[in-house]
């Protein structure tokens, strides 16, 4: 799906910036981010054919604009170093034994392992198979898990039958939201239950917050961000007496969509006055139910907690057993920071396994000593041997 909209893969703003983004699960990702930052993800992708491009707005893309090349490229890249791939199983829990438990095509059954990565995503999207299933079954073993919810998902809204007939799928170019003390900016689009689009995402958390807690919260949208109060009221007060409201309006600047989005803000009518109307113009408050579901949203807030896990993403309630990307406890916006975490924290749950098995993911071998993945094998006086590195399947 991330594909379909050209695969925005990171941002290039600086690390510490960048790393803010995460808010409260900053902290807990930072070391995993620092260790394999934006640039080294653009790197990788070189390394599989496939050039990157810095945007207009800083988000960093594949120069085919495109998952697809990517992926079989780095699907080809798996099957040279004998990676099997196992398609169509699901992750169904630990058996008694500690075994992994698996469904198959052919039903269920239990793989013993020395070390294991899950890496099941969160629960948006489900219909494409991550539904968050995972969830319940390590809570079964004792591992706490925050509630999954929707993160980066539309903001609902009522709209009325008229408005939504004529402007459904209209976009509303380079408005600016207000939810408190939390602004947001770019262009949204108005659908069947509400407002999608970067700015609605980017608010998504706390109108979520807002509405589980209140029913209901107020997001003001400002049309024209960048034109003053003042200057506005002045253009405004400039109405020729014979013109219509509506023709004035129009001839104003303002869309159709936008003024009928003004006239759902104020369903009494739009006002006269132009000081009246430039207020509304510059704020004008829509009430917010919800947000969409986890069937459309575009990722997953909540997951394992941190304070369940190890420096090196291993679950310390089930040895040998690692945790990377969406099944984390982190809320990321749009613009990169949800992919680049999960490559940076599926690198780390991956050096941890090595570690836990004896390993060093050591990039300065000698090639001698070195497999072609680049991991140095020697053996440990845990006793697994070098050879379990290839009984991974993904």
């Amino acid at each position: 799906m991330a594909g379909r909209g050209g695969l925005n893969i990171t941002h290039s703003e600086s690390l510490d910036r960048f790393i803010s983004r995460y808010g409260a699960a900053a902290a807990r990702l930072a070391p995993f981010v620092r260790a394999w930052p934006p640039q080294a993800l653009r790197d990788f992708c070189a390394e599989l054919g496939e050039t990157t491009f810095v945007g207009s707005s800083g988000r960093v893309f594949p120069a085919s604009f495109k998952a697809s090349p990517l992926l079989r490229a780095w699907l080809a890249r798996l099957a040279r170093f004998g990676v099997a791939i196992a398609t169509r199983h699901d992750f169904a829990g630990f058996a008694e034994s500690g075994a992994l438990r698996l469904i198959g095509p052919d039903g269920e059954f239990t793989r013993k392992f020395d070390a294991l990565v899950l890496a099941l995503g969160g629960a948006s999207w489900p219909r494409l198979g991550s539904d968050g299933a995972w969830a319940a079954r390590l809570g079964a073993q004792g591992v706490r898990v925050t509630p999954l919810a929707a993160a980066n998902s539309g903001a609902l809204i009522e709209w009325t039958a008229i408005f939504r007939d004529d402007f459904e799928g209209q976009p509303i170019k380079t408005v600016l939201l207000r939810h408190g003390a939390s602004a947001a900016r770019g262009d949204v689009v108005v659908t069947r239950g509400g407002l999608e689009g970067g700015p609605v995402y980017a608010l998504a958390s706390q109108l979520r917050a807002a509405t589980q807690k209140h029913g209901e919260t107020t997001l003001a949208i400002d049309l024209r961000p960048d034109t003053t109060l003042e200057c506005l009221a002045r253009k405004l007060s400039r109405r020729p007496q014979k013109q219509s409201h509506a023709n004035f309006l129009r001839k104003a600047g303002l869309t159709k969509a936008e003024i009928g989005l003004l006239r759902e803000a104020r369903p009494g009518g739009l006002p006269r006055d132009a000081e009246t109307l430039a207020v509304l113009i510059k704020n004008a408050p829509l009430t917010v139910t919800g947000v969409a579901g986890l069937e459309r949203a575009i990722s997953t807030a909540g997951g394992v907690s941190f304070d369940e896990l190890d420096d090196d993403l291993m679950l310390k309630k089930l040895p040998g057993v690692f945790v990377a990307g969406e099944m984390l406890d982190y809320d990321a916006p749009t613009g990169g920071y949800l992919l680049q975490a999960a490559f940076a924290t599926g690198l780390a749950a991956g050096r941890g396994a090595a570690r836990y098995l004896g390993l060093s993911p050591d990039q300065s071998a000698a090639p001698s000593e070195t497999d072609q993945t680049g991991l140095t094998l020697r053996q440990e006086p845990n006793g697994r041997s070098p050879e379990t590195l290839n009984k991974f399947s993904a």
